[in-house]
């Protein structure tokens, strides 16, 4: 029987890429991105004309989520077999043949997550703002994979955060009196690390019309 205090040393102390990967940055050139990154929390306005407000809806909605590929699966399910057999903490391990039928079954899950994400991209808008929606990874770097010097510098370059949005919601705000001919909408979001800048950036070139009014919440620090 599979112990489950191992599965999860499994997922969190990995000594490799993907789950359980060691807390430290990656860093090439001018990247530099955390496995571990902190969320930090916003709110967004997006004032214009109203019609131009409701294209901006319609392109900004998605899936909420970026179609990786993951090319190191094979290493992956190996360094979660050599974790699972010798835990880096020192703990009681498993044996080799229940390790391996462990690691495979989180191989199977992360498998069957990129298999859920790649069918809701495209088609899926449960996302209010999603910048793979808006500003899409390319093809390549797909392929390549997340932890790819080249994805880590495009998203750096392009979206200004390393992961995609997290619990992005439409704030159902009262309608603002003042607005004639005018509408707004308005977000609150998570991003990993920092605000996304270069993606407003872009997106205020892209959309000269309207006024984006990006607001970090850095609590009481």
């Amino acid at each position: 029987m599979t112990d489950p205090a191992a599965a999860a040393r499994a997922a969190s102390i990995s000594p490799a890429s993907g789950p359980g990967a060691p807390a430290r940055p990656q860093s090439d050139g001018d990247t530099l991105t955390l496995p571990h990154p902190d969320w930090l929390r916003h709110d967004l306005v997006v004032t214009g004309p109203a019609e131009t407000v409701m294209a901006w809806q319609d392109a900004a909605a998605g899936a909420g989520a970026i179609p990786w590929a993951d090319p190191e699966l094979d290493l992956q399910e190996e360094d979660w077999v050599l974790a699972l057999v010798s835990p880096p903490d020192g703990s009681p391990g498993l044996r080799l043949v229940a390790a391996r039928i462990l690691a495979r079954q989180l191989r199977e899950a992360v498998e069957a997550q990129q298999a859920r994400v790649l069918t809701a991209v495209g088609r899926s808008r449960a996302c209010p703002f999603d910048l793979h929606a808006l500003l899409p990874v390319p093809e390549p770097l797909l392929r390549l994979g997340p932890d790819a010097p080249a994805s880590r510098a495009w998203l750096q370059a392009h979206w200004g955060t390393s992961r995609a949005l997290r619990q992005v919601r439409r704030r159902d705000d009262p309608p603002d009196r003042r607005l004639r001919r005018a509408a707004r909408v308005a977000y609150e979001f998570w991003s990993a690390d920092w605000t996304p800048w270069a993606a407003l950036a872009t997106l205020r070139a892209r959309w000269p019309a309207l006024v984006f009014d990006i607001r970090p919440d850095y609590g009481d620090g």
